[in-house]
């Protein structure tokens, strides 16, 4: 379910963006190369840091299992 509090702020989301006009941008230039892809490759390498992290900490330790020295027979039939 949405919480009516997020439905009324759909419904006046148009109402918002008819407010803008297309030509209220004063000053505004196209964005120089390097930044677009400035941004792109660091979210590629913030994106392979978290899955190199969720891999170390996904990953089964080595240790040794220490077992207690005991001997499990199974007999069917007996107990």
């Amino acid at each position: 379910m949405i919480p009516p509090g997020n439905i009324l702020l759909l419904l006046l989301l148009p109402v918002a963006a008819a407010q803008i006009t297309s030509g209220s941008c004063s000053g505004c230039e196209p964005l120089p190369m390097p930044l677009p892809a400035g941004l792109v490759a660091a979210d590629a390498v913030v994106s392979l840091l978290i899955v190199v992290v969720v891999f170390i900490c996904a990953s089964p330790c080595d240790t040794p299992i220490q077992e207690d020295g005991k001997v499990y027979i199974n007999t069917p039939g007996e107990g």
